[in-house]
C-alpha cells in the first residue's frame, strides 16, 4: 500500500537521518513506527476517559461510554462553590 503524508521539515529530516545512519529507507523508519501504535483502536473510543469504567462494579452500566452524561448528572444541581 502506498500512502503520501506531508511532513514538516524537521520531521522529514529526523527521518532522513535516523534512515541513514541505519542503512534503510524512509518508508522502513514509518513502518516500524506505525507498528508500535497500539491496535484495534476504535475512532468512537477516542474521546473517553482513559480511567472511566475499568473496574469492575458488578452492574452492566456503560460507564466507559456514559461518562460524560454521568458526570453531567452529578453537577446538574451544583454551583462552582459546591465543588
Amino acid at each position: 500500500m502506498s500512502v503520501t503524508v506531508e511532513l514538516p521539515a524537521d520531521v522529514l529530516a529526523r527521518f532522513e537521518s535516523e534512515a541513514a545512519r541505519r542503512g534503510v529507507t524512509i518508508d522502513v523508519i514509518i513502518a516500524e513506527l506505525a507498528a508500535q501504535l497500539p491496535a484495534n483502536v476504535s475512532v468512537d473510543g477516542a474521546n473517553r476517559l482513559s480511567f472511566a469504567g475499568i473496574g469492575a462494579s458488578g452492574t452492566t452500566e456503560p460507564v466507559g461510554r456514559r461518562h460524560r452524561e454521568i458526570i453531567a448528572e452529578h453537577f446538574a444541581d451544583k454551583t462552582a462553590r459546591d465543588v
